[in-house]
């Protein structure tokens, strides 16, 4: 797979191909369908899939930090894309000079001259150019006089409602893991490398491992009981929390994940963190002790969550569930434990003070 970072990289070896424009944030089952879609007609054409996003996204571009939270790092986006069927991913910059070029030097330069498309998929909503002033028409009407045919995405249902990242978002946000894991046909999680930070948790007696968040709006914040997969296989539960640290103070988000039973050295190391329930939100504690005491509750309410499930699940890349023929790739409810809501701690959590 091949990642072009603007239009000025483009080389003639990348024109002629079948391609689609988006966000393709979060790369659900509804993204997924429409690289099938690509992915029949390339074979048809004897062409390769490529993907135009937008680095920022649009929406960032014009509403900064009222933008939605993104899903994933564009990094993980291009890897799924890749995944699911995209040979080239082409990122463009979207800044002042993208935002003011018209809908029509648009198509000429970057579907025609840049990419040489025979054939496009684009929802028959998507509006392009400066003011959005393109349309699905204008591109069918551009396609006939330069020679590439305009098809729409089919739109993709589930339980009766269209799967877009907006509907995921919501779901992550209610602690509804199981519902997002559905959409996205995979559990909603974090990757990334462990970096070394100030090393308070060791101080305490509960370690953390801590993975740097994008700036900006986060689609979780809180205490959650999680899954960890380690770069060696091994799956560990554990209980982390996503956001800035009230309490400690952050320079930026971070997630720190505590893992149970053991205490591997990670720095520097890839890790995987999958949250499964919803524990709390983040709290600022009048003092480390009082933090303390609810990280404890949260360890045994997250405990108690893990024992309850039927089985160990383990994690693959991209599948959404335990490679096992009786169950489908397309159900992760019947693979990993996660919660449909936020738990709630009972009266024996509470702290007596």
């Amino acid at each position: 797979m091949e990642l072009i970072r603007g239009l000025h990289t483009l080389a003639p070896h990348h024109r002629g191909c079948v391609a689609t424009i988006g966000n393709f944030d979060g790369v659900h089952l509804g993204h997924q369908a429409i690289l099938e879609q690509l992915r029949q007609e390339a074979r048809r054409l004897d062409l390769p899939v490529t993907v135009v996003i937008f680095e920022p996204q649009p929406r960032e571009f014009f509403a900064g930090d009222q933008a939605p939270p993104r899903l994933m790092r564009m990094k993980e986006k291009v890897r799924l894309l890749h995944h699911y069927g995209a040979d080239r991913v082409l990122c463009l910059p979207f800044n002042r000079r993208l935002r003011e070029l018209s809908a029509h030097d648009f198509i000429r330069r970057v579907l025609v001259d840049g990419l040489g498309v025979r054939h496009l998929v684009v929802g028959d909503d998507f509006r392009f150019g400066c003011d959005r002033a393109g349309d699905f028409a204008l591109l069918q009407r551009e396609g006939e006089a330069c020679g590439f045919r305009v098809e729409h995405t089919r739109t993709f249902m589930m339980d009766n409602d269209r799967v877009s990242s907006t509907r995921i978002r919501t779901m992550l946000a209610s602690g509804n893991f199981r519902q997002a894991a559905r959409l996205l046909g995979r559990p909603y999680r974090f990757r990334g490398r462990v970096i070394r930070d100030r090393q308070l948790g060791r101080t305490i007696g509960i370690p953390t491992a801590n993975l740097p968040l994008l700036p900006g709006p986060m689609v979780l914040r809180g205490v959650y009981a999680v899954l960890t997969r380690l770069d060696d296989g091994q799956v560990v539960n554990g209980v982390a929390n996503v956001g800035w640290r009230p309490t400690v103070g952050a320079e930026r988000p971070v997630l720190e994940v505590h893992l149970f039973d053991v205490s591997p050295s990670l720095y520097g190391r890839i890790i995987t963190v999958v949250p499964c329930a919803r524990l709390r939100g983040e709290e600022k504690f009048d003092s480390i002790d009082a933090m303390m005491r609810c990280i404890q509750r949260d360890i045994s309410m997250a405990r108690t969550f893990f024992a309850a499930q039927a089985s160990r699940p383990s994690l693959d890349d991209d599948a959404a569930c335990v490679p096992a023929s009786s169950v489908s790739i397309s159900d992760p409810v019947a693979c990993l434990p996660l919660a449909s809501a936020p738990l709630a701690y009972s009266s024996t959590d509470q702290d007596d003070g």
